[in-house]
C-alpha cells in the first residue's frame, strides 16, 4: 500500500513524462495474443485512449495473422510460409484483404470510437499511403515490402485529433494489393514520421538474456547492445528480424524503439508513463 508521498511522487513523475511526450507521435503496433484476447483488447484500447486523451500523438498499425488462418481454414485453404513469411496466392490474398481490412481494422476502429469520434481506419492503399513493390520474384506470390510512405496524410489526421488504424496491406503502381508485414509498415512509417518512439506490442516480455528467467529482461539497449547479443547468439529465431528492424528504425532518427508484453494489462501505460517501464526500450 503506497503512502500519501510515495502516492504524490508517482504522480509527479508521470507528469514529467506527460509534459515530455504531449505532443509527440508515438506508433504502436498491435498484434499477437494480446488482439485475440478480448479483455486484453479492452485494456489496450483504453491505453490507446488515455494516451491520446494527454494529447500524443497516437498511430496504430496492425496485423492479425491467427485470425488469417482461422478464416484460411475455413474455406480449406493451408496456410503456408516460408521463412516465416506468409506465402500469399491471389486467393489468399483476397481473405487477407476481407480479414485485415475489414474484420480487424473496422473492430479495432468501432471499439475506439465507442465514446468519441477518434479513430479512422485505412490501410496503406488508401490515399497512396503506402506504395508497395513485390517481394518475391514469384509474380503468383502477393507478400510485398514498402517501397515509399506518404507521411502529410497521417501528419493531416493527427494534427486533427484522429487516431490513425492501419492495416498492413498497400498497392503497388498498378493497383495490385501486396501483404505486407506489419513490423515492416511500422517501421516504415516510424521512419517517414520521424516519431517520438515505436512500440511492439508482442508475446515476449522483451529481449531477456534467458527467455525462460523473467529476471534477466534488459530494460535499456544500444544499438552496440543489440549487436554484440546478435554476435553471442543471444538474440536468435524470429526476434532476430524485429532486432534489425529496429535498428534500421532507430538509425533513421527515431528516438527510441520499444518490444514489451502485450499481454500484461496496461504494459503501454507502464512503458510510457513510468521510469521503471515495462519491457525493453532501445536506443542509438
Amino acid at each position: 500500500m503506497l503512502n500519501s508521498t510515495q502516492f504524490m511522487e508517482g504522480l509527479i513523475s508521470i507528469s514529467s513524462l506527460i509534459r515530455q511526450y504531449i505532443g509527440q507521435v508515438i506508433i504502436v503496433k498491435y498484434g499477437g495474443a494480446a488482439m485475440e484476447d478480448e479483455s486484453l483488447k479492452k485494456t489496450v484500447i483504453d491505453d490507446i485512449l488515455f494516451l491520446h486523451s494527454i494529447g500524443i500523438k497516437i498511430i496504430v498499425v496492425h496485423g492479425g495473422g491467427p485470425i488469417i488462418n482461422n478464416w484460411l481454414r475455413k474455406f480449406n485453404i493451408k496456410p503456408r510460409f516460408e521463412n516465416g513469411i506468409r506465402i500469399t496466392d491471389d486467393q489468399t490474398m483476397q481473405i487477407v484483404q476481407m480479414v485485415l481490412e475489414g474484420q480487424v481494422n473496422k473492430n479495432l476502429v468501432s471499439m475506439l470510437n465507442l465514446f468519441g469520434s477518434y479513430a479512422i481506419g485505412l490501410s496503406g492503399r488508401d490515399l497512396n499511403l503506402i506504395n508497395a513493390v513485390p517481394l518475391s520474384s514469384n509474380k503468383n506470390d502477393f507478400v510485398g515490402t514498402v517501397n515509399n510512405v506518404n507521411p502529410k496524410i497521417l501528419n493531416s489526421l493527427l494534427n486533427d485529433g484522429y487516431i490513425p488504424v492501419i492495416a498492413s496491406i498497400a498497392s503497388d503502381s498498378t493497383g495490385q494489393a501486396y501483404n505486407i508485414n506489419a513490423d515492416i509498415v511500422a517501421a516504415a512509417l516510424a521512419k517517414a514520421l520521424k516519431v517520438e518512439k515505436l512500440i511492439f506490442l508482442t508475446n515476449t516480455p522483451g529481449i531477456m538474456l534467458d527467455i525462460t528467467d523473467l529476471s534477466t529482461l534488459l530494460k535499456t539497449l544500444s544499438i552496440a547492445d543489440l549487436l554484440d547479443l546478435k554476435q553471442k547468439n543471444m538474440i536468435s529465431g524470429g526476434m532476430i528480424p524485429k532486432v534489425d528492424c529496429c535498428i534500421d528504425v532507430l538509425r533513421s532518427n527515431v528516438q527510441s524503439v520499444h518490444i514489451i508484453n502485450g499481454c500484461f494489462p496496461h504494459s503501454l501505460l507502464l512503458e510510457i508513463l513510468t521510469r521503471e517501464r515495462s519491457g525493453s526500450m532501445l536506443t542509438l
